[in-house]
């Protein structure tokens, strides 16, 4: 199976530097890969370097923890827009997740969604799987779905796991019959682990061992 298309060529490492920022452009542009997903400083920078090429520029917002106010997470989703950002993946509010407080979740993914897609950008909510419950796994999915984003995503691959199978598992099920998605990111290292996460039901992954995958590493 060509994984190409389903990737998100991932670099979010505090400490990348500019040549590895242009390596990864040149990875995913000479493969094809989805996307570009990189911090928001070098959005603006990738975009320019993406210009007339089938990759797309994607950046994290509110990351890694998703504490920030609401307020900030929409400042930084329309920042990463004006600099020509093509997808946001947001983290939601982990802890209010975890207090059951599930209307404040909703609002606070609600108004990145609604910015992102006032820009007809692509909004992707990451819910941290390996800090939450079975059941808060599918309540925050179906929460996401709620609100319209286009993608639920696992992991931000800084916490104590990246996706399961299990968990994707559990994603697909709760937004299944919606026009909510599934993306697998964190700890997926080989073709064999992309096509068990493809498998469970996730249509995009989010990687920073793309060219391991499409064995080219």
């Amino acid at each position: 199976m060509e994984f190409n298309k389903y990737i998100d060529h991932t670099l979010l490492a505090p400490d990348a530097t500019e040549e590895q920022v242009d390596t990864v452009i040149k990875q995913a542009i000479d493969n094809h890969f989805h996307t570009v997903m990189i911090n928001p400083y070098w959005v603006a920078k990738t975009h320019k370097a993406l210009e007339g090429t089938d990759v797309k520029t994607a950046c994290v917002i509110g990351f890694p923890l998703g504490a920030n106010t609401t307020k900030i997470k929409v400042a930084e989703a329309q920042d990463a827009i004006d600099n020509g950002v093509d997808e946001l993946d947001m983290v939601m509010n982990i802890g209010e997740m975890k207090s059951g407080h599930y209307d404040k979740v909703e609002e606070d993914i609600q108004a990145v969604v609604d910015a992102g897609h006032a820009a007809n950008k692509v909004v992707k909510v990451i819910i941290e799987t390996c800090l939450l419950t079975d059941d808060e796994i599918t309540k925050a999915s179906e929460i996401v779905a709620k609100t319209g984003a286009d993608f639920v995503k696992t992991s931000t691959g800084f916490s104590t796991q990246g996706a399961t199978v299990h968990a994707v598992e559990l994603m697909a099920a709760a937004t299944k019959g919606t026009d909510t998605a599934v993306k697998a990111s964190g700890g997926i290292h080989s073709a064999a682990e992309a096509q068990a996460m493809i498998d469970a039901g996730a249509t995009r992954l989010g990687v920073s061992h793309s060219m391991a995958i499409i064995g080219k590493e």
